[in-house]
């Protein structure tokens, strides 16, 4: 059986090219992904700068021998490859499964280029049937957690493995809404991040420039 995720992330290291700063993304995607691409640094020379977007994917790239900065440190990204949780055909996706969407959102919002890499499970006609992240600062956050219920919105705060709440790299929480169906993104990405205390959604609208998706075996290209 193919490996769908390594499929579409060393497809993704293709568009890599010499002297690129690229926005490595997080999660069982993208890791294939970096290990694609130091692969090619290895076996061609390629110089690049690698900007991580969580501290497992930063202490992923180190390991692999790639040079890595922060977003601070770099004027912008040439490109920015990462997994999505969920697409639509407007290329509007959830993202946030693996904690990370603070920083996957600021580099993306200072990269020329957006490439998603997913298999085939991830393209949707309508978002909202993953559960969608918004990151909230600890305190505050069962005020949050009431007003969406009042909403209807399902709220959950995340827990990790040992039934504690879960704390992103840069100490906050993160509720998680499941909603099935969300039929207006746009309106409710401009009601999320009005909220006090809410530090960023999952919603990633109008950001992508293209998909690779893996169908048939094969990776597929899918552009606006």
């Amino acid at each position: 059986m193919t490996n769908e995720k390594q499929l579409v992330g060393e497809k993704a290291a293709e568009f890599i090219q010499d002297g690129m700063t690229v926005g490595l993304g997080t999660g069982s995607t993208a890791y294939y992904f970096v290990l694609a691409l130091a692969e090619r640094i290895k076996n061609e020379g390629l110089k690049i700068v690698g900007v991580p977007t969580s501290i497992a994917t930063a202490e992923l790239a180190q390991e692999q021998g790639i040079t890595i900065r922060s977003i601070d440190e770099v004027e912008q990204l040439d490109i920015t490859v990462d997994g999505t949780d969920e697409f639509d055909d407007d290329l509007n996706g959830i993202k946030g499964g693996g904690g990370a969407l603070l920083i996957e959102k600021i580099v993306a919002n200072n990269s020329q280029e957006i490439i998603w890499i997913a298999d085939h499970t991830k393209k949707v006609d309508q978002l909202g049937a993953f559960p969608l992240p918004v990151e909230v600062i600890t305190e505050g956050s069962q005020q949050l957690l009431r007003y969406f219920e009042e909403k209807g919105y399902h709220p959950t705060l995340r827990l990790d493995s040992e039934g504690n709440p879960y704390v992103t790299d840069h100490k906050h929480y993160i509720i998680d809404l499941h909603l099935e169906k969300i039929t207006h993104p746009y309106d409710l990405a401009e009601e999320l991040i009005h909220l006090v205390g809410v530090v960023e959604h999952g919603l990633f609208l109008n950001r992508a420039n293209k998909v690779i998706i893996a169908e048939d075996d094969a990776a597929q290209i899918i552009t606006k």
